[in-house]
């Protein structure tokens, strides 16, 4: 089978293996201000057809399938929603920035693989220009005798603004334990109570901050009860690599890359913060020694 892809013009693209779609990435979207609208990955799927991402859940609007977002920027929020105010709690103030499409650099599929790259910008509220991105995603070759497929993203984050900026979280702020930011991934709700895996033997929700070149969520999909296994791989060269993790089983399935969980991280003016990362999306639930066979290999 071979990959193909198809272009809503100024809306979105679609990656499909042969008759099975794989995700649509919404690069315009048109979400509401108030959840800091950004390009997202939804719906997403497995090889077998099983829906891995979760787009607007009632409990946090602003979650939207898989995306790359920051919830404190030196006062900015592009996560969504309100913001985690010290001694105050969660706020809304009117600090919703957004990501904006300005351009594609890459758009082209071969028979076994397919390419993007795009340039974004992160606008304030008040509509200042601070970073300038440029995005890639890369889908490998896939073969489906094994069961799953993988994208590799890419994210380069200049500052533009003209003066530092700092990346935090709600956990730099006061609140434990939620030190959500970066890469940011919902899933189904049937994935509540999935299973946390991470290197060193370690799983459970206690996992919660601890640092790990890989975390893998496995959940299971109502009405087919069929299992399915995400795996969130950091890439050396990375900021704080190994990254720490914000992950959640309850009350929802929820992983984040989470450069800056408890400590800020300065992003000097001119400089770029360049992230690498692989994401498997698999059928079935993979043991750790499956997980660390592929997460070894690269494949």
């Amino acid at each position: 089978m071979s990959l193909t892809f198809v272009h809503a013009i100024s809306n979105h693209i679609e990656l499909q293996y042969g008759d099975k779609p794989l995700f649509r990435y919404v690069y315009l979207p048109t979400t509401a201000g108030r959840e800091s609208p950004k390009p997202y990955f939804h719906p997403l799927y497995t090889l077998g057809g099983n829906l891995v991402t979760i787009f607007r859940p009632h409990d946090h609007v602003w979650h939207h399938g898989m995306a790359m977002t920051s919830a404190q920027l030196s006062g900015q929020n592009f996560w969504g929603g309100p913001t985690y105010v010290r001694d105050q709690g969660y706020v809304q103030l009117e600090n919703n920035g957004r990501q904006v499409h300005r351009g594609w650099d890459e758009l082209e599929t071969s028979e076994n693989e397919f390419a993007f790259g795009e340039r974004l910008e992160w606008l304030t509220s008040n509509e200042r220009l601070w970073i300038a991105e440029r995005r890639r995603l890369v889908v490998p070759p896939i073969d489906a005798s094994a069961g799953f497929w993988s994208m590799d993203l890419s994210f380069s984050l200049q500052n533009v603004a003209g003066h530092r900026l700092n990346f935090g979280s709600p956990t730099i702020e006061g609140r434990p334990l939620a030190g959500y930011g970066g890469l940011f991934w919902r899933g189904p709700r049937s994935f509540n109570k999935g299973r946390i895996l991470i290197a060193d033997g370690l799983e459970g929700p206690e996992v919660m901050g601890k640092d790990s070149p890989w975390l893998a969520f496995t959940g299971r999909h109502d009405g087919s009860g069929d299992a399915s296994t995400l795996v969130f791989v950091d890439r050396p060269g990375n900021p704080r690599y190994p990254t720490k993790w914000f992950v959640r089983t309850e009350p929802y399935a929820c992983v984040s890359f989470a450069f800056s969980f408890d400590e800020e991280l300065v992003l000097e003016p001119g400089a770029s913060l360049d992230f690498a990362y692989r994401v498997l999306i698999a059928d079935g639930a993979w043991s750790r020694d499956k997980i660390e066979e592929h997460v070894g290999s690269g494949k």
